[in-house]
């Protein structure tokens, strides 16, 4: 059962005292920094290319067709890179923290 709502009537907003609709002024500034999604992006490219193409080289070339051997080389890889996104992603986590201490002592 659906219920009918009176065009008269008022959002939320008006009723609890905040400005109306056409003078709020919106927040469009994304969320995440875009170095982040860069990282991102950077690193899922690596995640998906690195360990396939270690694969395929070095079943062709190193172990000469051992899938074994190249599989747990391509696994070693996978790791690698996801180790250092955490590491990456560590970093930056610090960064921010650093930047709002030195913020506190220019202020003071």
């Amino acid at each position: 059962m659906t219920t009918r709502r009176n065009v008269s009537e008022k959002t939320i907003s008006e009723v609890q005292g905040g400005p109306p609709p056409s003078d709020q002024v919106s927040d469009t500034t994304p969320a995440v920094p875009a170095s982040v999604i860069y990282k991102l992006l950077g690193f899922t490219v690596a995640m998906i290319c690195a360990p396939i193409g270690s694969y395929f080289l070095l079943l062709n070339t190193l172990f000469a067709g051992n899938a074994t051997y190249s599989g747990a080389f391509a696994a070693i890889v996978a790791n690698v890179v996801l180790i250092g996104y955490i590491i990456v992603a560590w970093r930056e986590d610090d960064s921010e923290k650093v930047e709002v201490e030195e913020k506190r002592k220019k202020a003071q």
